[in-house]
């Protein structure tokens, strides 16, 4: 039996990183040339189900690929002790004696050497740093290559966490900076972070993270549609089944160019012909595998989209739903939730910026999300 291509699960790989390859070739250059080179500190910026944490893995398969270690984390309180503890699980050394770093209040990873009591958030930094230059020390990375640093969720992480690695991060540059070997032979770091474009926005403007600020940017938007078409005729006929250009483009245009509904699309559409013994796609199995998917997409994206806001960024959206897929405009936004227009502007700044709604015509705006519309209507009669 010939599994299906397409691999909808958070984080998974899909066959095709279609519209990413400039990122890829961005990053891939970073590693090749050498130490300062700009694709080895990325964020990457997109909303749910962009395909950040699927970036992510695709940078370590290159580092692997390389020579380049690599550590994985997602940001959540402890992503210090944690980075260290992947660098030197035997314990880290803090004057002159090695500990295991635990948890003692929360967010706050401590070690007691007999009566006195170190608190890691004083020393996350330091030994952060001691951490990285320890493994870049020995054998584990040879001349050229370096160690890389994934980071998802980067929303999530403490302004104490990221300063500890911005600080190591810039004395690592600056040792590198200093050793007389050609940057092609020094050993480096590169970070990769991925996180939400709104929540990421407030670490980067923090005065102390300038290190963001001077990171290569990249933010994960819709795939074209020509795209996706030619990405889903290839996927079906490298798995044994046959999808006409016509209902492949009908595939793409029900995405929406969105890369989880993407994926989610050509899963089911492909299980349906799967269970039906077909090797062709037919009209039936492009309704059922797309029904599927639209309550799938609705459970994983425009559920958490949807409760995330406030609740007058609900009614707003509420209001916009009753045009569709739209677009809307303003000020009937405004009549309908019985607001002010400048309560209607308001919030139309909020949803932009949050990347649910965007501009359209004049005065107009339309969801960011493909079938939000749908999804809320359906969650009203519910």
């Amino acid at each position: 039996m010939v599994a299906n291509p397409f691999k909808p699960t958070a984080g998974k790989m899909p066959p095709i990183l279609i519209g990413r390859q400039s990122i890829i070739d961005d990053f891939r250059e970073g590693l090749a040339n050498g130490a300062g080179a700009p694709g080895r500190l990325m964020l990457v910026m997109g909303q749910r189900g962009y395909g950040k944490t699927v970036m992510l893995t695709e940078m370590r398969r290159i580092a692997d690929d390389c020579g380049w270690l690599t550590i994985s984390e997602t940001a959540s309180e402890g992503l210090t002790a944690r980075l260290i503890n992947a660098l030197n699980p035997k314990g880290w050394h803090l004057e002159g004696a090695t500990v295991s770093p635990s948890v003692g209040i929360p967010g706050v990873a401590s070690a007691s050497l007999g009566n006195a009591s170190i608190a890691f958030d004083e020393t996350a930094a330091l030994t952060l740093r001691n951490a990285i230059q320890g493994v870049l020390d020995s054998r584990k990375v040879k001349k050229g290559n370096g160690i890389l640093f994934t980071i998802d969720e980067t929303q999530a992480a403490s302004h104490d966490d990221m300063v500890a690695i911005a600080t190591a991060v810039q004395h690592i540059i600056t040792d590198q900076d200093l050793s007389p070997l050609p940057d092609s032979q020094k050993k480096g770091v590169a970070f990769a972070f991925a996180g939400l474009p709104s929540l990421v926005d407030e670490l980067v403007n923090h005065k102390v993270l300038t290190f963001l600020r001077r990171s290569l940017k990249r933010e994960l938007g819709d795939v074209p549609l020509p795209d996706v078409r030619n990405a889903y005729v290839e996927s079906f006929t490298d798995s044994g089944k046959q999808i006409s250009d016509g209902r492949a483009a009908e595939c793409a245009q029900l995405s929406g160019g969105y890369p989880y509904m993407i994926q989610l699309i050509g899963y089911y559409v492909w299980q349906s012909a799967e269970r039906e013994g077909r090797t062709a796609v037919t009209e039936e199995d492009v309704a059922r595998g797309f029904g599927d998917a639209l309550q799938a997409f609705g459970d994983a994206v425009c559920a958490p989209a949807f409760d995330a806001l406030s609740s007058a960024a609900r009614k707003f959206v509420l209001a916009m739903a009753e045009d569709g897929e739209g677009p809307t405009l303003v000020a009937d936004v405004a009549q309908r939730a019985g607001k002010s227009r400048s309560w209607a502007n308001k919030y139309r700044e909020v949803l932009i910026a949050e990347k649910v709604i965007v501009p359209a015509d004049f005065g107009y705006v339309r969801f960011a999300i493909p079938h939000l519309a749908k999804y809320l209507e359906n969650a009203r009669r519910s």
